[in-house]
């Protein structure tokens, strides 16, 4: 039980209105920063919610830390010295489920340790492992009720802002305001301090003639109708833009991004046809460009939801149709699929891949699709691979698996045998890797 609700049930804050109990919690960033007390764990929001000022700051606390400071993070959208920087290893040790550039630059250093969970469990398994005492959060402008919102990212960061000891908001002037479990009480904070800083803008890379491609390839598999994921990435965004002549599309996801906005703007989403949450379009966090910030502010049909909720693939599965879209870094010609490693060497993260391929293989009428070019370091190495690289992490099971698409076409694996998958990806592959991937198959039985 935190000191929040210590005070309420004592009925501290009786009588006072929202904007007393505003002014008595605002200060500085420096006084965030003194909060923290060496031996504590500490997490904050990401994404379009990341802290940016806090952040900026953290590492200054290091010469009075003895004992040290854990930190569970998710992504890092900026670099910052206490995520970027080796020296600081033992100072701070950050826990995270997904490697950034700037943890897999400091790989070995000692400063990072990755922890394997699927995300729908981000939240539940750290208050199992080592929960934060601290959590730091950037959110909107209070409202007239006396509310501030974490708009941007429900990842985990309710779990661990219930449970708190201590927490901070970064109250930024140009955060949105967004529906469903975002509003906080402003009296739950300790300490608030204001910015007025621009939002994240995440830049999704050109959308060339492969990514068209493929494009076109799974906007003819999604139909009316359909319930749909889009994952990260230049290949997702062009899919979500192909999608705008359809017609009374749903949305459960775990990023909403810049093209899911386009696509209720124009129309093509209404999530008519959704079984749970209907009517209304459903995500764990926001990422995107200034256009999408502005179009989720208030939006009346949007709402954030936990990563628990949104990523339960037996949630996603209640939803008729769903069609997931995820890439990978490799995949091996019986159908495993390694989206987080090279080898051994950590890249990403496992992330919602795993949770939505389930999910949408159990939707009735549902779609698990991987779709990524069919080459990589351009075109020296074929993504369709004989075997995974020794080490490999394989975040979602053959069993699991349902269609590739490439910019050579669709390959079926769901309800195939591995003879028939190994002709199907073969198919798919870079016409300079077709010979030696069949002459790999024989040599490891395939056929």
């Amino acid at each position: 039980m935190n000191k929040w609700h210590n005070d309420y049930l004592a009925g501290k804050f009786q009588g006072q209105g929202a904007e007393a109990q505003y002014q008595q919690r605002l200060g500085t960033i420096q006084d965030a920063l003194d909060l923290i007390q060496d031996g504590d764990c500490v997490t904050w929001s990401t994404h379009g919610s990341e802290p940016k000022a806090f952040l900026s700051q953290f590492h200054t606390i290091a010469p009075r830390l003895e004992k040290g400071v854990q930190c569970w993070n998710t992504i890092s959208r900026y670099e910052y010295p206490v995520t970027s920087d080796p020296a600081l290893a033992g100072k701070f040790q950050i826990n995270t489920f997904f490697f950034d550039r700037w943890s897999v630059a400091a790989r070995g250093s000692g400063l990072y340790s990755y922890f394997p969970v699927n995300q729908h469990n981000y939240g539940q398994e750290i208050q199992r492992t080592l929960a934060p005492n601290v959590f730091v959060g950037q959110v909107s402008p209070m409202d007239a009720h006396g509310y501030v919102h974490l708009s941007c990212d429900l990842i985990m960061t309710l779990e661990h802002l219930y449970r708190a000891d201590k927490i901070i908001f970064e109250v930024n002037a140009r955060a949105p305001r967004v529906g469903g479990e975002c509003a906080i009480p402003v009296s739950m904070a300790d300490v608030l301090y204001e910015v007025d800083e621009p939002i994240y803008q995440l830049s999704d890379p050109p959308i060339g003639e492969t990514e068209t491609t493929i494009a076109g390839y799974v906007a003819d598999m999604i139909q009316d109708g359909d319930c749909i994921q889009l994952g990260f990435g230049g290949i997702p965004n062009a899919i979500g833009f192909n999608l705008k002549d359809k017609h009374d599309l749903g949305i459960h996801t775990e990023q909403i991004g810049t093209s899911m906005a386009h696509l209720m703007e124009c129309g093509a989403v209404t999530n008519r046809y959704k079984r749970i949450d209907k009517g209304i379009t459903v995500g764990s966090f926001i990422s995107g460009d200034n256009f999408l910030y502005q179009f989720v502010d208030q939006h009346p049909r949007l709402s954030l939801r936990r990563s628990r909720y949104t990523n339960d693939p037996y949630v996603i599965a209640q939803n008729d149709n769903v069609v997931s879209v995820n890439a990978s870094l490799q995949i091996d010609l019986t159908g495993q699929v390694s989206a987080e490693s090279i080898g051994p060497m950590q890249h990403s993260g496992t992330g919602g891949a795993s949770d939505f391929a389930h999910g949408a293989y159990h939707s009735k009428g549902g779609r698990a699709i991987l779709a990524q070019s069919s080459t990589t370091k351009k075109g020296t190495l074929s993504r369709i691979v004989p075997i995974l690289e020794p080490g490999a992490i394989v975040s979602v099971s053959r069993n699991l698996t349902d269609m590739v698409v490439t910019e050579y076409g669709v390959a079926k694996l769901r309800q195939r045998t591995v003879r028939q998958r190994v002709e199907n990806l073969i198919a798919v592959a870079h016409p300079d890797f077709r010979a030696e991937l069949r002459k790999d198959a024989v040599k490891y039985m395939y056929f």
